[in-house]
């Protein structure tokens, strides 16, 4: 693959990558040839081991739109002095894809205060929902913060973790109410009944 991101000779190629994708890690490693440049060439001297990183770097951010990857790049060479990791890459990109997401404290409190049934109240984002339903309902209103709350981080954690690689939640059902609502007789209408039906039956 062409670009600065070569396919070994005698290899099968592997599917093309979008352009606009393979154009973001490029410019990722410009980018931190500009600003990390003792340390780029440190850690990067070799151009074979290079494009070899490239191409990992490229598979494990693949889910990530390009803008998402060049933000990200943006704001570590703004705020960190030292040339990044990969995991440290995928962190902030996954805090940008995040960022539509209540912060899992925030997201606690919404799920223990919502009104029930909770199918149908009102969510900043489904994945407050789905972490509360994986907690069990019961469970948050019927334990302190101190137990319910770190339950509920690791459930809403995972949530948003699998919505940053893609996954749309889909709203919950709604059971429809029934179309006729049937309400008790009480004791005198079930006696009169009971008469009407002695009378017809000639008891």
């Amino acid at each position: 693959m062409k670009n600065n991101l070569q396919t070994e000779a005698g290899q099968a190629k592997p599917k093309p990558q979008p352009t606009a994708l393979i154009d973001a890690i490029n410019q990722v490693f410009a980018l931190f040839q500009l600003n990390y440049h003792n340390q780029y060439f440190k850690a990067f001297s070799n151009e074979k081991d290079l494009n070899y990183i490239k191409k990992l770097w490229l598979d494990s951010l693949k889910r990530f739109a390009p803008e998402t990857i060049l933000h990200a790049t943006k704001i570590i060479i703004e705020t960190k002095e030292f040339l990044p990791t990969l995991h440290s890459m995928i962190e902030a990109c996954e805090k940008i894809s995040h960022k539509e997401l209540p912060d899992a404290h925030s997201a606690y409190l919404e799920a223990c205060r919502a009104p029930s049934p909770k199918a149908s109240a009102k969510w900043n984002h489904l994945a407050v929902y789905y972490a509360g339903k994986a907690c069990d309902w019961y469970f948050l209103q019927n334990n302190s913060e101190f137990v319910a709350f770190p339950v509920f981080k690791e459930k809403y954690l995972e949530i948003c973790h699998r919505v940053s690689l893609g996954e749309v939640l889909k709203a919950p059902n709604i059971e429809a109410l029934p179309e006729e609502i049937h309400t008790p007789l009480g004791r005198s209408e079930n006696l009169r009944k009971l008469s009407s039906l002695k009378d017809a039956l000639d008891l």
